[in-house]
């Protein structure tokens, strides 16, 4: 699956559904998210499961300030509508894989209980 460009319009659409997707905030000008461009193409076409989305920090500045992107690229999972994962920096292949690994395995009613421990 290719992935999928998410602006304001879409990205409350896509991400709060059930499944995993991961989201890549990049810009063109950003020569480090150039070079993983690539390394997130070949994990889409391996995770057909997984929606990858991509947003473009300069044409969606209101998602990079929604989300407190500071440096790019950065990558962020959410399952199930919950953000489960965000960090900035560009993943070699085997970390990201590894990640979506951790991602799939997660107990999502423990992380909502969790969650919901913290609101208190």
């Amino acid at each position: 699956m290719a992935t999928v460009e998410l602006t304001t319009t879409n990205f409350d659409e896509v991400t709060g559904k059930d499944g995993i997707v991961l989201v890549d905030f990049w810009a063109e000008w950003c020569g480090p998210c150039k070079r993983f461009a690539p390394v997130y193409e070949r994990s889409s076409e391996k995770h057909p499961n997984i929606v990858f989305g991509k947003v473009d920090t300069e044409a969606q500045q209101e998602l990079g300030a929604k989300f407190e992107i500071r440096s790019i690229p950065t990558v962020m999972a959410i399952r199930d509508g919950v953000i489960v994962f965000s960090q900035p920096g560009a993943l070699p292949e085997s970390a990201l894989e590894n990640l979506i690994e951790q991602v799939e395995a997660l107990d999502m009613e423990q992380v909502r209980k969790q969650l919901a421990e913290h609101k208190h």
